[in-house]
């Protein structure tokens, strides 16, 4: 009797454990991020982060991928290639099916070499270096290579701006980024017959004497100014500049176009221009509704990083509902295009994506569309 009252116990608890389990929610899909947190480029990685956040609190409002929630793994790379490094190899410890990020050319390497050792795709939203255009590797991007942007830039300032001589300064902290862009620039732009007459290098972490640099670029008697850094040195660029006396055409790049540019820049910032990938007054019914939500949720408005975050974010959770009994990079590949904020995502086989890009211009404070 003794055995058999312990056998039905044992089946009991059993049974309730069993039950219990079936009643547990399944375990949450972790999603890991890296961008720069802290440091001269907090803006542009805390702009990402947050569209990431949104990406995912909406999914996880609407019950998840497949009735698994989404669960949250953020890190700051620091802008310091060992920090990014160490952040990924982090998140690849803690088992996320992707990274978000990161959000400056100069962390690809680094962040893509920890994921790619255990094979976890990296999706960025807004690194453009064409150092890591048509490879086939765990690397993905939601946004053109540097290439679609200063090719843009030069065309656009030669044949309509009608510049001729030009002088760029670039910051040596995110060569993969900085020197590409200003390649591409100077094949372009020499090539329909302008001239490139100076390309002076600094070095942001060096708190650079910029109305100094300026003297430096306006020596040469240009009449354009191109400034190839993040949004805090080109707006003292643009500063020192017009403190100078400079009539010149100034021309920011993506990398500087944020928010912060245009706080930081002030008046000095009205009629500079700087390439995008999206569109702060578009109309598109699904950008209108993230636009919305983020500014609620948030009490700001939307840069591009944010948006770049919010689709490689979406992009990426749409693949995982799809993918199957595959891989999270086959889907992300082969089940597109996913649905964007203002664009389409789609991906080519080597992971890059085509996407519109724009020249614009501030007027009066704002972003606007050439």
């Amino acid at each position: 009797m003794r055995t058999r009252s312990r056998t039905a116990s044992l089946l009991a608890a059993t049974s309730l454990a069993v039950l219990l389990a079936a009643c547990s929610p399944p375990e949450p899909v972790r999603l890991g991020f890296i961008g720069g947190l802290s440091g001269r480029v907090a803006d542009l990685g805390e702009s990402a982060r947050n569209g990431f956040q949104l990406a995912v609190e909406q999914v996880n409002a609407a019950g998840g991928v497949n009735g698994r929630r989404i669960e949250m793994l953020v890190k700051d790379d620091g802008q310091d290639p060992a920090k990014a490094r160490q952040a990924a190899e982090a998140l690849v410890a803690a088992g996320v099916v992707a990274i978000i990020g990161p959000v400056t050319s100069a962390m690809a390497e680094p962040v893509l070499a920890a994921a790619t050792a255990n094979g976890t795709p990296v999706v960025s939203p807004t690194v453009t270096t064409s150092a890591l255009t048509g490879k086939d590797d765990l690397f993905l991007r939601v946004t053109e290579d540097t290439r679609g942007y200063s090719e843009l830039a030069a065309n656009h300032h030669f044949r309509k701006t009608g510049l001729r001589r030009v002088a760029m300064v670039f910051d040596t902290r995110n060569r993969a980024y900085t020197e590409d862009w200003v390649q591409g620039f100077r094949q372009s732009f020499t090539a329909l017959g302008g001239e490139v007459v100076a390309e002076v290098p600094f070095e942001s972490g060096d708190m650079p004497n910029h109305p100094a640099l300026v003297r430096e670029l306006l020596a040469g008697k240009p009449d354009g100014l191109v400034f190839v850094s993040s949004a805090i040195d080109a707006a003292r660029f643009a500063q020192a500049a017009r403190d100078a006396g400079s009539r010149q055409t100034l021309i920011g790049v993506e990398w500087a176009a944020t928010e912060r540019f245009i706080e930081l820049g002030g008046k000095a910032v009205d009629g500079v221009y700087l390439t995008q990938f999206f569109d702060r007054q578009s109309a598109a019914p699904e950008f209108r509704s993230m636009r919305q939500a983020y500014e609620a949720r948030f009490k700001a408005t939307p840069g591009f990083a944010s948006v770049g975050a919010y689709d490689a974010t979406s992009a990426v959770l749409q693949a995982l509902a799809q993918k199957g009994n595959g891989t999270l990079k086959q889907a992300l590949l082969e089940k597109g295009p996913f649905k964007g904020s203002q664009q389409p995502v789609q991906f080519d086989r080597f992971g890059d994506a085509r996407r519109q890009v724009f020249i614009t211009v501030i007027r009066d404070g704002q972003f606007v569309v050439e």
